[in-house]
């Protein structure tokens, strides 16, 4: 019931990757991690979908479930209900970001949480619940919007009508369309239980497919629903620690070694820099604060700043980070960072020194 998209995970553009929000939110154990990408074990997994809703890229897919479909379908219907018995598998398959963007859209939401107390999952899954209902609502309130995410814990007895069998229902299963959707998910079921554990890996397919370097569908959303939102009067700043999805950074210049990492795995592109490399630029706004640069920073140069401006949402800037010296080689004519000296290139160094060992000049 669930499959990995390997050049979405933020583990496969640096194997220094520290993450682990998948297989630390699933509440069957479905997911491990050993080595690079996840490894799933498609027999435990019930198809929740909070696994793809907390990870920052979107790498995860469940079967017969999509965030984006359900954000579409729930914004042009008439409902404000998020329920796990009418229209999710469970509502921690809604990520915070796309919650923002739906109470941005319909005004109050509500989750039916009345069933999570007899929920064999709510052990794993309520806290992210109830943590991405707090987290929205606190942006929501800087933003100064009056709509909000309510909790229902009110236990709702499912009317006699609602369990009677459809028989409208119950013939178009038998439907051609009902027929072929039966068989597919006949094959499905026999995939799962012939595979007991599923081991990723990246082919050249998916190293091609991640220097595509794309936004996941949350934030394309999240930037159309801001479109269709007022302006704040006045931009609030707020902890950064109370946003789980967009972030800002620092760069201490006097520990950075300009060693192009950080903006080369990157992504979403939040981080850029231009062709002479001379500079760091950050985007805020195309952040999904997956922290990959951070992994890869080895002087650990990159840190997140303490807060987080509203205005990021509305009028994201790209802002410089960094600034660097460049030349250009005398040896092979590239741009490199000059910190004085004879101006070749350290690669050109490095293959000089090489060449004299190599000739016995030392």
């Amino acid at each position: 019931m669930i499959a990995l998209k390997n050049h979405a995970c933020v583990r496969a553009v640096t194997k220094n990757s520290t993450c682990t929000k998948c297989k630390d939110i699933c509440p069957t154990e479905a997911i491990d991690i050993e080595g690079t990408l996840p490894t799933l074990m498609l027999s435990q997994c019930v198809g929740c979908s909070g696994c793809n809703a907390i990870c920052p890229s979107e790498a995860l897919i469940v079967d017969n479930f999509s965030s984006t479909e359900f954000f579409f379908d729930f914004v042009s219907s008439e409902e404000s209900i998020v329920s796990c018995k009418s229209n999710v598998p469970c509502i921690s398959a809604i990520s915070a970001e796309n919650l923002l963007s739906l109470t941005l859209m319909k005004g109050d939401i509500t989750f039916d949480m009345s069933h999570c107390s007899s929920c064999e999952l709510a052990h794993s899954l309520e806290p992210q619940i109830q943590k991405n209902c707090d987290e929205v609502n606190y942006i929501l309130e800087a933003m100064q919007k009056d709509n909000r995410v309510k909790l229902d814990f009110t236990i709702k007895e499912d009317s006699k009508e609602e369990n009677e069998p459809n028989r409208r229902d119950f013939l178009n299963n038998f439907s051609l369309s009902g027929v072929g959707k039966q068989k597919q998910n006949f094959d499905r079921a026999v995939e799962i239980e012939s595979i007991e554990a599923k081991e990723n890996s990246l082919s050249n397919v998916d190293t091609a497919a991640m220097r595509s370097k794309n936004l996941p569908d949350s934030r394309k959303i999240l930037f159309t629903a801001l479109k269709r939102v007022d302006t704040p009067e006045t931009f609030h700043v707020i902890e950064a620690k109370e946003i789980s999805f967009m972030s800002e950074k620092n760069i201490d210049l006097e520990t950075c070694t300009s060693c192009q990492m950080c903006y080369r795995i990157c992504p979403t592109k939040a981080l850029t820099s231009d062709y002479k490399n001379s500079r760091i630029d950050f985007d805020a706004g195309l952040c999904i604060k997956c922290t990959a640069c951070h992994d890869v920073c080895e002087p650990n140069s990159i840190t997140l700043k303490d807060t987080f401006k509203i205005e990021n949402f509305f009028n994201a800037k790209v802002e410089t980070l960094a600034k660097f010296t460049v030349r250009k080689c005398n040896e092979c004519e590239n741009y490199f960072t000059y910190r004085g000296g004879e101006v070749v290139c350290e690669r050109c160094r490095v293959e000089e020194d090489e060449a004299k060992e190599l000739w016995g000049l030392r």
